[in-house]
């Protein structure tokens, strides 16, 4: 099955013509769903050019062409989920002693990796505020293999400047990899502002559905693409055949979806600044958010992540997530539904309460991916959460 490019196309038509209308068995217009496990040789030593799953599919490679397409890279690798993804590039870029050098408030799920695995020795990590200059510079001054970049970050939406940490971390050395989750290569190109490597966990924005999980990498340098592959084959992280399909099937609507959750999250954080139950609001979207101008320069929008400090106990947290009827109370981001999750207790649980007040992360924090409902359906919803939770 070969991969349609039509040069000169914009990335909303790049996503929907990925592997359309490219089978000549039968002349289908959506790529089939290749289950095989093992592809036959045409005879002794002559391999075709699949020849087992875990290392190449049909469908995966439409999907890992399209992903490096929209972000801009030579190569990209789908992997069998965003924890799996980083994992790999652990593996490939860092050894016993090799030190990574990661934000103080990434993703929980990522702070539990680094942390466990440094614990057994498998590298060194330092946490670091990338937005604290002074303590950037003392990280990259130890020398680190990798810094891990993830703007806007998980759950306080902060803002760092890209292309000036890709600039400090290459003079130290080190590769940078840039966690482009939240915004998706729709409102943000890390390649195109120096970064050395992308990480999507695909099961978000880029799938948009809740109905899969799946990671991804993609490699500026072809070398490094090619590295990639050889570990994820080696360590069995690729992502599955039917995984492959629902991927590229989410993909083909991603601008439409991410533009959509965009407008709709703008309209939320306009009528969260004036509720008087919310302490403190975070969306780079907002003027006053010290990272917006950075955003502004470096990202095509804002995004449909925000996150929001409720005033009150517990049992006014409580009263305020059962009064939501719309906001599904879960983890997860990006699908077309719209969540709600507290974050001390649920996304980054795994995280020590010590580690969570260092990143400034409250136990008042509740973090809301925005779907494609009609807004104020959302904000009526909202409204009667907050009623509910002056009641208790």
């Amino acid at each position: 099955m070969g991969f349609k490019q039509i040069a000169g196309c914009k990335q909303a038509t790049a996503a929907v013509q990925s592997g359309i209308n490219v089978d000549e068995q039968y002349g289908c217009v959506v790529p089939p769903v290749y289950l095989s496990s093992t592809y036959n040789f045409t005879g002794f030593n002559e391999p075709r050019a699949h020849d087992y799953s875990r290392r190449g599919n049909p469908g995966r490679d439409v999907v890992q062409q399209v992903l490096a397409e929209l972000e801009g890279g030579a190569g990209a690798v789908m992997t069998s989920s965003g924890m799996s993804a980083i994992h790999l590039l652990c593996t490939v870029f860092l050894q016993p002693g090799d030190l990574l050098v990661a934000p103080h408030d990434c993703y929980g799920g990522s702070y539990r990796l680094f942390d466990s695995l440094s614990r057994r020795g498998a590298y060194n990590v330092i946490f670091v505020d990338q937005s604290d200059d002074a303590a950037l510079k003392q990280a990259l001054a130890q020398k680190p293999k990798l810094v891990l970049i993830e703007t806007p970050s998980n759950p306080l939406l902060r803002i760092v400047d890209i292309r000036y940490i890709c600039e400090l971390a290459r003079e130290a050395g080190a590769l940078t990899v840039v966690d482009n989750t939240f915004l998706s290569p729709v409102l943000q190109k890390p390649l195109d502002l120096g970064a050395d490597l992308v990480i999507h966990s695909c099961t978000k924005y880029l799938n948009g559905h809740s109905d899969l999980i799946a990671g991804a990498v993609v490699a500026k340098d072809p070398s490094i693409a090619e590295d990639l592959a050889w570990w994820a084959n080696n360590i069995g992280v690729t992502g599955g055949a039917f995984d492959s399909y629902l991927l590229l099937r989410g993909i083909r609507t991603l601008s439409a979806r991410v533009l959509l959750q965009q407008n709709n999250a703008a309209a939320i954080a306009e009528y969260l600044q004036q509720q008087p139950q919310v302490k403190k609001l975070y969306y780079p979207g907002l003027k006053d958010h010290p990272g917006h101008e950075i955003a502004r320069q470096q990202q095509a929008g804002f995004g449909a992540m925000l996150s929001f400090e409720l005033a009150g106990d517990e049992q006014t947290m409580r009263g305020f997530l059962s009064g939501l009827k719309l906001f599904t109370l879960a983890e997860s981001l990006g699908g077309v539904e719209s969540l709600i999750s507290h974050t001390a207790t649920m996304t980054h649980a795994g995280m020590s309460a010590e580690a969570r007040k260092q990143a400034g992360i409250t136990d008042s924090l509740l973090r809301i991916s925005v779907g494609i409902e009609d807004s104020q359906d959302l904000i009526a919803d909202l409204d009667s959460a907050f009623q509910a939770a002056a009641t208790r």
